[in-house]
């Protein structure tokens, strides 16, 4: 394989993939939801996939660790209020975990025993489904990383949020420039909860959207620049890389 070139399992063909062993193998995951009134539906699934697809080039290049990078999901999980905007899908965690056990036992079968998660969407949570399939599959290594939580965004950028912020539209503006219509933003001003207890996470519960964001985003998106963007892809995809090659490389525990 060229590894200069890294493409997508969905995009070679089965004679280049019957030539290559892989160690590893990776499932972008993200959703379909309103990301404020500049950014696309799928801003998660393209940031997760794209960063996914650079991290196992890296992985690649500098490791001579061959990985497959297969199509996201798009599936996620969703909050109330967001679920009431049109084409915002969303999906039961007993999809999402139908999902993922047919892919655990697809990889499986054909000894491919390594799997990484990357997932670009805050809704997501598979720690129980990993916990079951760790069960059902002793042999097989599953691993799950929020992308977005792997370097601290404060070392970036001057607006948090989480949500078609600052971030991740300059992600966007960075990778798919041609997406973006910052003529079209809003503030992505929002509401947190009246109960402080649930502000300082001293109890959890899902947030209305409606009651939190009028244009959905979450998080000033203004400052934004691709340049902001590329600094803080190149970080994430280092990250992202070095936890590639461990989980390849299999040497997990101590002991």
């Amino acid at each position: 394989m060229n590894k200069s070139a890294y493409k997508e399992i969905a995009e070679r063909s089965f004679g280049e993939i019957k030539e290559q062993q892989f160690a590893y193998a990776v499932l972008p995951w993200g959703a379909i939801e309103p990301h404020n009134y500049h950014l696309p539906y799928a801003t998660d699934i393209l940031l997760s996939r794209t960063l996914s697809i650079a991290a196992a080039e890296k992985t690649g290049k500098e490791h001579n660790i061959v990985g497959g990078v297969l199509p996201p999901v798009w599936l996620g999980s969703q909050n109330p209020g967001q679920w009431n905007q049109p084409f915002c899908i969303h999906a039961r965690y007993e999809t999402q975990k139908a999902i993922l056990t047919d892919v655990v036992a697809s990889l499986y079968r054909q000894q491919i025993k390594r799997l990484i998660i990357v997932n670009g969407h805050g809704g997501n949570a598979f720690k129980n489904m990993v916990r079951d399939l760790a069960f059902d599959y002793p042999d097989f290594i599953i691993a799950v990383t929020d992308w977005f939580l792997t370097v601290r965004i404060e070392d970036y950028f001057e607006n948090g949020g989480g949500h078609a912020d600052e971030m991740e539209t300059s992600l966007l503006l960075h990778y798919f420039p041609q997406y973006v219509d910052m003529g079209r933003a809003g503030s992505g001003a929002y509401t947190p909860f009246a109960a402080q207890s649930l502000n300082e996470k001293t109890g959890w519960l899902p947030r209305d959207w409606s009651k939190v964001s009028d244009d959905t985003g979450v998080g000033n998106p203004f400052k934004a620049s691709a340049e902001k963007g590329a600094r803080y892809a190149a970080a994430v995809i280092e990250k992202l890389s070095q936890l590639f090659s461990e989980i390849a490389k299999g040497g997990i525990y101590r002991r």
